[in-house]
């Protein structure tokens, strides 16, 4: 059988200014592959109407162009071009009329095109959104697989593309971060305590992880990555490169303002005890705690129990001792007593360093246990006492940030497969990932092109009729 798809364009007069065929689809009944649309089919229907739609509304739009809005006289015609617009179904080139400009007019130009009006852009919204969403979850390449399988889009469209219109789409979001700040604690404690009972707490891990350099490629550099997780709101992620990013404390008050954080509301920043990830919460909200991740301390006394482990071999009695230290300062910050894990790790890092033995790790055990005395004294004022948090519920690890980094970082960045990126590139696409893992990078666009929320409500009304 055959199928005749028309299409009829009517203006907003009721007059019909275009009526004809569309398609025609040839169709058999007697094989089960047959039956419906075939993604070919569909691709050239919706190529096909693409084509016509966007036309007739470009075509529109001039003819209302060709008077001069102020006295109403026809404009004289400067020749006309043809521009290539890019959308999720196809390229569609456009005629662009140029048309002198009125002779009561005041501007400095002579000439215009009315469509530079209409199209501030040569990529349709849309397909920039999906070009985006799916380059931050998955590579370039596979992106543009990916698009081509379902949609008809250009066969100019690549992987290089993509990665330009991921990189403008993170710039833009990029401008409209406010200035850089020391401190984001706004008014003082008489105001806090006027404003309305805030909503349920905030929790805020941070932890880092590393990307092999471009530019340098026998070295890695430093991606910060985090998760605020309120109580009773939706979850945000954020991340940044470490040694790129100007304005790092402004984008984590920017995702916290967010989910509507007060000066009077709790908040828990969960950090693995660097100096940058640790200055990064400062000064961020005064009722903020700011705790040194457990995690973080089991996994620094674990390496330092596999060096004894490789000491009993050489000398038993030195490494049970070291074992019994080790389990005595593991206790003690544990349950919150600081100054006494202190002195033990100072001791053990001292007894460490003037022992003689013929064990080959030996100086990188003494090295490891001094880092990890500086560590523990550099971070002794964000120790609680784990075991009390723990019986109260509360989180004393970054395990939901652990996840994240392999979320954020390794999932996409393919360190398995040790693909390298430069900063800026890494830097952009961690802020398009970011909102594309939590959700939000629709509404970005939405807030960007209103009509985008529009078209997802007439996309959701059948559905829902249904």
């Amino acid at each position: 059988m055959r199928f005749e798809i028309q299409l009829r364009v009517v203006t907003d007069d009721g007059e019909v200014v275009e009526d004809q065929e569309a398609l025609t689809l040839e169709k058999t009944d007697t094989r089960l592959e047959a039956i419906g649309l075939s993604l070919a089919e569909g691709k050239a229907l919706l190529r096909c109407l693409q084509q016509r739609i966007v036309t007739a509304q470009a075509g529109s739009f001039v003819d209302r162009c060709r008077r001069c809005p102020d006295c109403g006289r026809p404009l004289r015609s400067k020749g006309c071009c043809s521009v290539l617009f890019r959308s999720a179904f196809g390229d569609v080139p456009v005629a662009s009329p140029r048309f002198h400009r009125c002779a009561c007019g005041t501007t400095n130009s002579k000439t215009f095109s009315p469509l530079t009006q209409l199209m501030t852009g040569h990529t349709a919204p849309e397909l920039l959104y999906l070009e985006t969403k799916w380059a931050s979850l998955v590579a370039y390449g596979l992106t543009t697989e990916l698009l081509k399988d379902v949609l008809p889009i250009g066969a100019t469209a690549n992987p290089e593309t993509i990665r330009r219109h991921l990189h403008r789409v993170a710039a833009r979001s990029e401008a409209e971060l406010g200035d850089e700040r020391s401190s984001f604690v706004d008014g003082c404690p008489s105001l806090w305590n006027e404003l309305p009972h805030p909503e349920g707490p905030i929790v805020v891990g941070i932890d880092g992880g590393f990307v092999r350099d471009w530019h340098d490629k026998a070295n890695h550099f430093e991606v910060v990555v985090g998760k605020s997780v309120p109580e009773d709101r939706d979850d945000r992620y954020f991340g940044f490169v470490q040694n790129h990013d100007k304005k790092p404390k402004r984008r984590l008050s920017e995702v916290l303002q967010g989910q509507g954080l007060r000066m009077n509301q709790e908040i828990t920043f969960l950090t693995d005890g660097g100096d940058s990830v640790r200055d990064l919460a400062k000064l961020m909200s005064p009722c903020a705690e700011h705790i040194l991740d457990w995690f973080h301390i089991a996994m620094r006394v674990t390496v330092l129990g596999q060096y004894a482990k490789g000491l009993k071999h050489h000398d038993p009695k030195q490494a049970e001792e070291t074992e019994t230290q080790l389990e005595k300062i593991k206790w003690y910050l544990w349950n919150g007593n600081v100054r006494e894990a202190l002195f033990r790790a100072e001791w053990l890092a001292g007894d460490l360093e003037d022992l003689t033995s013929d064990y080959p790790g030996m100086k990188r055990f003494a090295r490891t246990a001094a880092e990890f005395h500086t560590y523990i004294a550099n971070n002794a004022g964000a120790i609680p006492n784990y075991a009390e948090r723990r019986r109260y519920g509360e989180r004393v690890a970054t395990s939901f940030v652990e996840s994240t980094v392999n979320l954020v970082v390794g999932k996409r960045f393919a360190k398995r497969q040790q693909m390298q990126w430069s900063s800026k590139g890494a830097h952009l696409l961690l802020q398009t990932r970011t909102r594309a893992l939590d959700g939000t990078l629709r509404a970005t666009f939405a807030r960007w092109y209103p009509g985008l929320a529009a078209n997802d409500q007439d996309g959701s009304t059948p559905a829902a009729a249904a």
